[in-house]
Formats: structure tokens, C-alpha cells, sequence
């Protein structure tokens, strides 16, 4: 704020008697906090932050009116704060004063447009007017400035959460409304589903939201961003399905008679700077039963799973030299989650075939969520961001094993697998580089 400083007055000591003023109050020190305001007001009466915390102390003992004339002669000493304006908004809102209110509003976001406090106070009066639409737009743009992470002042926590609800109900009303519409032209059309027909308005509506894919290492444009691929495109799993249980039998004997071969799955060099693998880094609470591993068998592993390879002789791996195939056993012990992340590349996929699965699993890939059926399969881009959790008190297990993207040609695959392999030796180390299927 602006300066307005009498003659041997030090503003920073004015601002600085002000904080201790808020902070007894906050304290519930009454007394000690109209002292020091008072004694603020002695120094520099026109002080605009002075004038501003007067008002608030006058709103707050419901004397509106008093509390309007402060304000006002706060933003005529500092016109360029918009907290200001949106103090004397609150002032002619108690007031009743709507169309003055509107305009102490439209200052101050004239100012800043994404000032909370007033982008909140806009959409309430909205709302008042009985434009519920318009006002579910306006608390959009409010709850929009949110930074991702960061806890929002306890002052507007209330206002904030009734935006949500608004949010809440007008996403739902237009859902309807587009239902409405388009039940009759499903059923000209023979009254199929039409996935992406129906993602498109749940992204539309609010009820989904819209991720990327952010791989690690290499992305490939130009290819369908896919959060799990429907069952019916991989006839190939039919088999994989059929062997689960020689799958499972062949982990069950691997975990018993060859413990030692489990080992953590993430397991990154001290001093890489990877804080969400901090908690896992080399911890056996998710640990991986390697067959193949980045392109090179595990032939002790092998021989004791011969079904489960022999399972996966239709599916498409990737052939990548350095780099794939991977095929392993994924087990996440009790109470563990696996944080959020993404994978190396989209020109490969991320097939699961759940085996032990307890209770209280879940696995989320974008904005879509499932839980594990031992025996069923599924197939999903691992560069969407994803994650899994146990929170069960037994260990999870599921076969994990990578596949070229079908969105690729023949072709391309083969220069993908060039252009992956040349980076691998131009730098002489493995091309995966971060990130890495659940």
C-alpha cells in the first residue's frame, strides 16, 4: 500500500503495530489489539492501512456504514490494493448496496484479475441475482487461481467450499441437459455406447478430468492418449487369461524357493533427485520378480516360470535392445502406496494380469480408477499419470509385461527401436531413465 507518512512517522512501524494488532486479536487479546490499533490511528490517521484495519474492526462490530467510509477513504489514499476494494465491496454488500458493490468489485479485479477474495465476492453477488448458471461460471474462474498444493486462507475456506458445491450442482444440471439431447440421436444411431462420445461431455461437465501423457524419456506425437485401452482390441490375452492360475502357481513356488531373487523395484543411485521414490527407493515394500529385464533374461527366473513365458509367446512385447522386453512379478507389500508417476515412453503399453489380490487394492491411471480381478487383464498408457495402493494387510502380486503401442506401424516400431537403441549406446546406458510400469 501507498505511504501516507506525517512528519516524523515511520510507516514500517505503523504496518508493523498493525501485525501485532491482527496477531492479538487472533489471540483473542481484545484489549492489547484496540490499544495497538489505536495507537496506529494516533500516528498516521490517513494512513490507508490504518484506515483499512478500522473498517475491518468496524464491520466486524457490525457497523457497517462506519466501516464504508473508511474503506473509501482508503482506496482514495491507495486506489492500486485491491484488497481495499474488495473491503469496501463487503461494506455495501452488508449495505445492500448491489450495484455499488458490483463496482468496488470490478475495481478491484480491474487491478488484479485474480484477486480470490474479490472473484469469490463477484460470484456470490451473481448467484443472489439468481443466475446460478453465471455464477457456477464465476466461482470456475475463482477456484481456477487455486494454486495446486497450496492451502487457501482460513478467511475464504467457507466461500470457497460453497463454490465448489455450485460447481458440483451446475455440472450435473448441464450433464442432464445434454443427456436430454442426445438420448434421442443414440437412438437413431441403434443406441450403441460411444466411449469417446461420453469421455468427451464427462471431460465437458467436470465429472473427469483430462491428463496427458508426460513420459520420461521419449514421446511420440501424434498417437491417441488412451488411459486403459478397451479389453475387446487384444484377443491375444485370451490366452494370458487361461493361464492364471499356472501363472500364479509358478509365483507361489518362485516366492517360496527363491526369495533371494526378489529385489526392490525402485532402486535409483544416492544423490539422484527424485523425491517421490524417496520413501520406496530400495525398499523391498515394492519389490519385482524379474524374468526379462530390460531386454536381458533372468534364465534362473525362467526355468521356474515356463507357463507364464509361454503365456506371453502371442502378445506383441517390445523387442528393444537395452531397453525391453520386461516381464516381472510386481509385489506390493501391506499398507503401501505407490506415489504418482509416469512412464518412459507411449510407444509401449503396460499389461496387467492380477493374481493375489486382496482387499482394499486400487490402481488410478489419469482420471479413471479400478480395482484388480485376479485373472482379468488389462492394458494402459503408463505415460498417463498413475498409481497404485495395498491397503490391505497382505502383499499384492500381479504380472506385469510391456507391448508396442498398436497406434504404431510396423514401420515406426522399427525406427523407434532404432532410434531408442542408438541413444542407449550413444550415451552407453540404459535407455530408461526415470519412471517405470506399477
Amino acid at each position: 500500500m501507498s505511504n501516507v507518512n506525517a512528519a516524523g512517522v515511520d510507516p514500517a512501524a505503523v504496518l508493523r503495530m498493525i501485525q501485532a494488532s491482527r496477531a492479538a486479536g487472533e489471540a483473542g487479546r481484545t484489549s492489547e489489539a484496540d490499544q495497538l490499533l489505536a495507537r496506529a490511528a494516533q500516528l498516521a490517521p490517513a494512513h490507508p492501512a490504518v484506515l483499512n484495519e478500522l473498517g475491518v474492526r468496524m464491520l466486524q462490530r457490525g457497523d457497517a456504514a462506519k466501516a464504508r467510509e473508511l474503506f473509501q477513504r482508503a482506496t482514495q489514499g491507495d486506489p492500486t490494493h485491491p484488497a481495499l476494494w474488495s473491503n469496501l465491496a463487503a461494506s455495501l454488500k452488508t449495505l445492500g448496496l448491489q450495484a455499488e458493490e458490483r463496482e468496488a468489485i470490478d475495481r478491484a479485479l480491474a487491478i488484479d484479475p485474480r484477486h480470490l477474495g474479490s472473484l469469490l465476492q463477484l460470484s456470490a453477488l451473481i448467484e443472489e441475482r439468481g443466475d446460478t448458471r453465471n455464477a457456477a461460471r464465476s466461482y470456475r474462474n475463482a477456484l481456477a487461481t487455486l494454486p495446486a498444493g497450496v492451502t487457501p486462507p482460513a478467511t475464504v475456506s467457507a466461500a470457497l467450499e460453497h463454490g465448489r458445491e455450485v460447481v458440483r450442482a451446475d455440472d450435473a444440471a448441464l450433464a442432464a441437459a445434454i443427456e436430454e439431447r442426445l438420448a434421442g440421436i443414440r437412438m437413431r444411431h441403434g443406441g450403441g455406447a460411444y466411449r469417446r462420445v461420453e469421455r468427451c461431455i464427462q471431460l465437458l461437465t467436470g465429472e473427469r478430468t483430462r491428463f496427458t501423457s508426460q513420459p520420461t524419456f521419449m514421446y511420440f506425437p501424434e498417437i491417441p492418449t488412451v488411459e486403459f485401452f478397451e479389453r475387446s482390441e487384444f484377443p491375444w490375452l485370451d490366452a494370458v487369461e487361461a493361464a492364471t492360475e499356472q501363472i500364479r502357481a509358478e509365483l507361489t513356488a518362485a516366492l517360496v524357493s527363491d526369495r533371494a531373487g526378489l529385489e526392490p523395484y525402485i532402486a535409483y543411485p544416492e544423490g539422484v533427485p527424485l523425491d517421490q521414490w524417496r520413501e520406496l527407493n530400495k525398499s523391498r515394500r515394492w519389490s519385482a520378480y524379474f524374468l526379462w529385464n530390460q531386454s536381458v533374461p533372468q534364465p534362473e527366473h525362467l526355468a521356474r516360470c515356463p507357463h507364464t513365458m509361454q503365456a506371453l509367446a502371442g502378445a506383441p512385447q517390445c523387442d528393444v535392445a537395452g531397453s525391453a522386453p520386461t516381464v516381472f512379478f510386481s509385489i506390493l507389500d501391506a499398507k503401501t502406496r505407490i506415489p504418482p508417476h509416469t512412464g518412459v515412453t507411449n510407444t509401449r503399453l503396460t499389461v496387467h494380469l492380477p493374481l493375489i489380490v486382496p482387499p482394499e487394492c486400487g490402481f488410478r491411471v489419469g482420471s479413471e480408477t479400478r480395482e484388480w480381478i485376479p485373472g482379468r487383464a488389462w492394458v494402459f498408457d503408463d505415460t498417463i499419470e498413475h498409481e497404485a495402493w495395498n491397503n490391505s494387510d497382505t502383499p499384492r502380486a500381479v504380472l506385469i509385461f510391456d507391448i508396442w503401442n498398436p497406434f504404431l506401424s510396423v514401420a515406426e516400431r522399427e525406427l523407434v527401436r532404432a532410434a531408442t537403441e542408438v541413444f542407449g549406446s550413444y550415451y552407453a546406458q540404459p535407455t530408461q531413465v526415470g519412471g517405470a510400469p506399477l
